[in-house]
């Protein structure tokens, strides 16, 4: 017999806060003060709806919305009546937003009304008669049934929250009431949060920052302040009067807003800690934005997979900018690193991490043999190389399989290049990371072939979302690629040819 009494779900931990303080502020989004109560009782009534319209336990509902109130509501909804929101990326093409519906098979997409317009549209590759689109208004105009629901718990599904995939199209990592109650926890014990600290949702709702800290955020009993996207002088007044816990900031946004910050001569009410990425930053760049909001900044080592963990123990002090940036083992997780034979490796030797712990996801979505070589052994492998120092800290080396960061965003080479070999006149592309200033790393693509830039620009445009597009086309001979003994690329002799 399995004992069911250990396994909590999200909505079952969220109504303990709404009984423990019904009226506290729950959200905030500058026009609507949401209490506890009220978003408990918003969240019922649109799981009701989700029931009445023909979904069920385990069923998908696809979410495609900028930052507003209701990317909360939906999700406490999903917990609620065990259905699985599979949050959309609402600045994807057609392409690739038709790829992440179809991978998920959702029975009812919603989304706000201005996209709700777009993807209605006849030319849309999403227009279909099959799945029916509607706005969270529309659904709440049915009449709710929550009597052929039963919550969410345990190994359940919660979100669905898409990466890029090595070939190309975005893989779907599906996140359990296990996993986000753990990473609830991770918060806690990672950036040492105060009981009730408050979280501003400014980052997208379809990445992890926003998704898993506001639900965190909600299970402690804070305020999450929800604003679309990165407003500079909204966030300034958010700071001047309310504490918060962790901050986000990230590459493309830290230089402009410790300007900002420094003109508007903001006396932060009181952060914890800002940040991720560091070692996207430039290191001026972070004493900078430490020095703005008096506040540390976390040298942080996750992924949508993992949650906070496997390394994000360790911060940047105010106004330092240092050489170098070591990482600290998380809490609550184990962590091996390994060769290519998942051997254990000696301290000082990189080796692949992998790591196991509660608050890893549960797999991709319909993707089993990625599935089975990424968990092998019983262990979640990253794709990423460190090295174990002798005090213990944790050094990173370099990407198993080649990526771009770029301003919070995961790029893989193979989605650029397939599009640009889709011209008739490219014989090769190759798209390689250039260090930014602004955004960590950007995309570079070289071609060998006679299309014109303009053309290949189109193309990018038409087909990738726009922190894809490479800055810069770079036309070579054939001849001048480098390759290895066995024919591959050389990608990091590209790189160097950027820096030199």
């Amino acid at each position: 017999m399995t004992l069911s009494a250990g396994q909590p779900g999200v909505w079952g931990l969220f109504e303990s806060r709404v009984a423990d303080a019904p009226n506290a502020i729950a959200l905030d989004d500058g026009i609507t003060r949401m209490t506890y109560q009220e978003l408990a009782a918003r969240a019922l009534n649109v799981a009701g709806c989700m029931i009445a319209v023909g979904l069920r336990h385990g069923d998908r509902v696809a979410w495609l919305s900028r930052n507003s109130i209701d990317c909360v509501v939906v999700e406490l909804a999903a917990a609620r009546c065990g259905v699985i929101c599979a949050a959309l990326n609402w600045r994807l093409g057609d392409r690739e937003l038709a790829h992440c519906i179809s991978l998920v098979s959702p029975k009812l997409l919603l989304t706000q009304h201005d996209l709700q317009a777009s993807l209605l549209q006849p030319h849309s590759a999403l227009a279909t008669d099959e799945l029916p689109v509607m706005t969270v208004s529309e659904l709440c105009d049915l009449e709710p049934n929550l009597l052929a629901s039963r919550e969410g718990r345990g190994e359940d599904g919660l979100v669905i929250l898409y990466t890029s995939g090595t070939t190309g199209l975005p893989k779907g990592a599906l996140v359990s009431h296990r996993a986000t109650v753990a990473r609830a926890a991770a918060f806690v014990s990672d950036l040492g949060l105060e009981p009730g600290a408050n979280f501003v949702a400014w980052a997208p709702f379809y990445h992890m920052a926003s998704t898993d800290h506001a639900l965190a955020t909600l299970l402690r009993g804070g305020t999450v302040f929800v604003v679309d996207g990165y407003q500079p002088s909204l966030l300034i007044e958010i700071l001047a009067q309310y504490k918060i816990g962790w901050f986000v900031v990230m590459p493309g946004m830290i230089a402009d807003f410790a300007k900002q910050c420094v003109a508007a001569a903001l006396q932060p009410k009181g952060i914890t800690c800002i940040g991720a990425m560091a070692d996207l930053v430039p290191r001026d760049d972070l004493a900078k934005i430490t020095h703005a909001l008096n506040a540390p900044y976390l040298n942080s080592f996750g992924a949508t997979e993992t949650g906070l963990p496997p390394a994000t123990r360790s911060v940047v002090a105010i106004g330092d900018a240092p050489d170098r940036l070591p990482k600290r083992q998380s809490a609550f997780v184990e962590i091996r690193l390994v060769d290519a034979e998942d051997r254990d490796v000696p301290i000082g030797e990189a080796g692949e991490l992998a790591l196991r712990g509660p608050t890893l996801f549960s797999g991709y979505w319909n993707a089993k043999e990625t599935n089975v070589y990424d968990f092998r052994g019983g262990w979640f492998h990253m794709g990423d190389v460190m090295r174990r120092n002798k005090d213990g800290t944790l050094e990173y080396v370099d990407r198993v399989k080649y990526m771009i960061k770029s301003g919070g965003e995961n790029i893989y080479p193979a989605e650029i290049e397939q599009v640009l070999l889709t011209h008739p006149d490219v014989e090769q592309a190759i798209v390689v990371r250039k260090v930014d200033k602004e955004w960590g790393e950007v995309p570079v693509a070289f071609v060998v072939g006679i299309a014109s830039e303009h053309e290949l620009a189109a193309l990018c445009k038409a087909d990738l979302s726009t922190y894809k597009w490479p800055r810069k086309f770079i036309f070579v001979e054939d001849t001048e690629l480098p390759r290895s003994t066995t024919g591959k690329i050389q990608r990091h002799l590209l790189e160097a040819r950027l820096s030199g």
